[in-house]
């Protein structure tokens, strides 16, 4: 039998790409909203100072600097402020066609349909944990096809707390009765995901491509998705 029965994935940059999906919603909005005539004079600028404002946001967020609404509030405002544009009237309607573009995008990481085939197969029960929106991770899931490989799918606003804090593991594991010693958590993001599941007692596979050091171990450490199969 194997060691884990519940599976905990993180959605963003560990089953769903992200930074691709991401990039063609900024594409679509550099070209929907004319942004070269505003003084944007690069899409590939503005790709590029989004992706590294928004990934200071979320580890302010992760660290409990800021709340979730200033991240959608002021994100558009400092990237145009990051590409010395003084124009921002209408920062506040490139937020919201973005919240409406991103969630139709399907792209996942290379592996993650495999993966989540395979321990499907093995009868594993698999859950979500994503410090994401209710709403936007719902329709990220179900535009890329995912949605049922799912039984519990927990985010900070259903458990009232966000990783790494222990409430919302001990929230997840909850809803899916399920017990740490039984648990695996996967995810990207070593703050978030990985010290948070340790530091509850779960074991946790590190999903890093870049292979980032740190100085604690996480359970496992993985650069491909594939390579967790030989885990389970």
């Amino acid at each position: 039998m194997p060691k884990y029965k519940h599976l905990f994935f993180d959605l963003d940059h560990t089953l769903w790409d992200f930074e691709r999906n991401s990039s063609e919603s900024l594409t679509d909005i550099y070209h929907g909203f004319e942004l070269i005539n505003h003084g944007v004079m690069s899409l590939g600028d503005f790709v590029r100072a989004f992706l590294e404002i928004n990934t200071k946001l979320w580890d302010d967020f992760d660290h409990g600097r800021i709340a979730h609404s200033y991240i959608r509030e002021h994100r558009f405002r400092l990237v145009f402020e990051a590409l010395n544009v003084k124009n921002v009237a209408f920062g506040s309607a490139l937020g919201e066609e973005y919240l409406r573009l991103l969630p139709q995008k399907s792209h996942l990481l290379d592996g993650a349909v495999e993966l989540l085939e395979y321990c499907a197969s093995k009868d594993y029960q698999l859950h979500i944990v994503t410090n994401g929106f209710d709403s936007i991770q719902a329709s990220k899931m179900q535009s890329s096809g995912i949605h049922h490989y799912f039984q519990q799918v927990v985010t900070n606003e259903k458990a009232g707390a966000k990783k790494p804090d222990a409430q919302i593991f001990a929230y997840a594991l909850q809803a899916a009765n399920a017990q740490p010693h039984e648990s695996l958590m996967i995810g990207d993001n070593w703050q978030a995901d990985i010290l948070g599941a340790l530091r509850f007692g779960m074991d946790a596979a590190f999903y890093n491509p870049k292979k980032l050091i740190f100085d604690q171990q996480p359970t496992y450490d993985v650069q491909h998705l594939d390579e967790l199969k030989s885990v389970l």
